[in-house]
């Protein structure tokens, strides 16, 4: 999927999964739509219920999910994926509508990025996306609820839009990271040091920023078991 993402001097991709196949998933697709000219970009950092082989199944199920919706269905806006793809999913996992709900979906950011009109847009399930825009981290939220079975009444997710600037750099993160145990104490790296980190490497090239990431982790990490997997995703405009 690399091959349909900017320059590789633009952006990092960190992977850690926890086990050989992962619950976690990263989806990046070029797609130009018909009568049009301008290119959409869509990346996808996406956190499914569970790891190991039962993660790796919704993964696959999302990634199927995310070619038929953008590809075959022309659906645009990242919010009309996530509200497609959530009822493609419901659907898959529940299909005669039983009172017995599944539990399983993923939380994920999807970005559409437009990079002539220097435009994202993007919708958030559970996991925000961060910004750092000249030396000041900007938090967009999340939606609270997941792509899949919800409690409560299932309602869209939100359309959010950012007009881009040059030297922007966009997060966007599963939980894995912040969530792992170590350091002196054994305790979570948190997002608080997460956000940190993220300012502190700011200033260095994707692919640097990429290697101080990954140490920072081991070395919080040290003997300790890895307990989820982990994706980060880095790009830069």
């Amino acid at each position: 999927m690399e091959a349909n993402l900017p320059d590789p001097k633009n952006f990092f991709i960190l992977y850690r999964p926890k086990d050989i196949v992962s619950g976690d998933f990263y989806f990046a697709q070029s797609h130009t739509p018909p009568g049009s000219n301008d290119e959409i970009l869509y990346i996808c950092t996406a956190d499914c219920t569970g790891h190991g082989v039962p993660g790796a199944l919704m993964s696959m199920l999302g990634i199927s999910h995310l070619n038929e919706t953008i590809t075959e269905k022309n659906i645009l806006r990242p919010d009309a994926v996530l509200n497609d793809i959530r009822d493609g999913i419901i659907t898959a996992l529940n299909p005669e509508g039983s009172d017995e709900e599944a539990k399983d979906g993923m939380d994920c950011v999807l970005c559409a990025y437009q990079f002539k009109k220097m435009k994202l847009e993007f919708a958030a399930a559970n996991n925000p996306l961060w910004v750092v825009r000249k030396n000041e981290l900007i938090e967009y939220k999340a939606d609270r609820m997941p792509v899949g079975i919800s409690k409560g009444v299932i309602k869209p997710f939100t359309h959010q839009e950012i007009e881009l600037m040059k030297g922007d750099i966009i997060y966007t993160f599963s939980d894995g990271y912040a969530d792992q145990f170590g350091g002196p104490k054994g305790k979570k790296f948190t997002y608080k040091r997460l956000e940190e980190k993220f300012l502190e490497v700011s200033i260095k090239p994707m692919e640097e920023q990429k290697i101080i990431l990954e140490k920072s982790f081991d070395d919080w990490k040290g003997s300790l078991e890895q307990i989820d997997d982990v994706l980060v995703i880095g790009v830069r405009i």
